[in-house]
């Protein structure tokens, strides 16, 4: 009788200790179904699993049917989903600074962004798992460009139209200010109904984006100003994460880091592509005049003034942003011929 007892026990034990290890991540994703993404996120959730005997699982839901990043975080707090690919703004109230890349105008190339990426990326994935996240470096989404029914080739013109801004998106807000616009806030998933009945006319976003959400069906103009620098990060509740074997969780972190690598040198490229697309659909590509782009630098330094001010960004990282990119250019000038 006792040893049926301890084997009974035994079994029970071991089935307890064979749940307490075998997760499954529930991810969410705009991403729809059969983009670069979604694939890519596919055949990383096989070679986890695979490479973990199926001890780590992920389900993903792509195409929003879980909602916007806003809802996606209200879900990952009730324990509904444990992750998202998203936007990096959505977590800007886990780590504020993870929006520095929003600044306006700061950069002119992109090899300009790719040597402050350097320095500054490793920062933000702490900050992220600082705050909660764990997350497996930035996919760049490359510049986000104004996009509009009207053309717009000086920040004077934005005062008469209606300009979209993220939802919470307190970094954009204080750089609106200092362009003299009140924006009108939605969540990236009503952006297209609010273009189509004209709630919005105007707003910032990167081609690929403006194609993937289908954006552009509703746009006639693109002012070529990179405006702000935009990324994403697929952002896994930390607490789900560290259930997972340590083992196992060096694995995920491996794989994970190989597709967002991929995804990241993917987008250096795509941007270039979508914009031509554009312009092959008939969006005419404005180019501003020397005074005019003046005048957008004018308002990107009163903006980032307002940051300061606002403590939107801390001043540390407005500095170190400011410090790196200032020696790039100094480096580049000298070796110049």
């Amino acid at each position: 009788m006792k040893l049926m007892q301890s084997l009974r026990l035994a079994l029970v034990l071991s089935a307890i200790g064979f749940s307490a290890q075998a997760v499954t991540l529930k991810i969410a994703t705009l991403s729809p179904e059969g983009s670069s993404w979604m694939q890519k996120f596919r055949e990383s959730a096989k070679e986890i699993k695979a490479r973990t005997d199926s001890r780590v699982k992920i389900k993903y839901y792509p195409g929003g049917v879980m909602g916007d990043d806003a809802a996606v975080l209200k879900k990952i707090r009730i324990r509904q989903l444990h992750g998202g690919a998203m936007t990096g703004g959505s977590l800007a109230r886990f780590y504020k600074d993870s929006q520095v890349y929003s600044m306006p105008l700061k950069f002119d190339s992109l090899a300009q962004v790719e040597h402050v990426r350097s320095v500054i990326d490793p920062i933000i994935v702490e900050g992220f798992e600082e705050g909660g996240f764990v997350t497996f470096g930035l996919a760049g989404g490359g510049f986000a460009y104004l996009m509009s029914k009207e053309p717009i080739t000086n920040p004077e013109q934005m005062k008469q139209h209606k300009v979209w801004t993220p939802s919470t998106d307190e970094v954009s807000n204080a750089s609106f200010e200092a362009f003299d616009i009140s924006p009108i806030p939605l969540p990236i998933g009503d952006v297209l109904a609010g273009l189509q009945t004209d709630l919005i006319d105007t707003i910032a976003t990167s081609p690929v984006a403006a194609i993937n959400l289908q954006w552009h069906t509703q746009l006639k103009y693109v002012t070529e100003v990179p405006i702000i620098y935009i990324y994403a990060v697929l952002a896994v509740d930390k607490k789900a994460f560290k259930k997972i074997k340590a083992a196992d969780q060096k694995v995920v972190r491996e794989v994970m880091t190989k597709v967002f690598t991929q995804l990241d040198a993917e987008t250096r490229n795509d941007n270039q592509k979508a914009l031509a697309a554009l312009e092959k659909q008939g969006i005419e590509i404005l180019k501003p005049s020397a005074s005019d782009l003046a005048m957008w630098q004018e308002k990107a330094q009163l903006a980032e003034a307002n940051l300061m001010k606002s403590a939107a960004l801390s001043p540390s990282m407005i500095e170190l942003l400011n410090k790196t990119l200032s020696s790039y250019n100094a480096k580049q000038s000298a070796t110049s011929p």
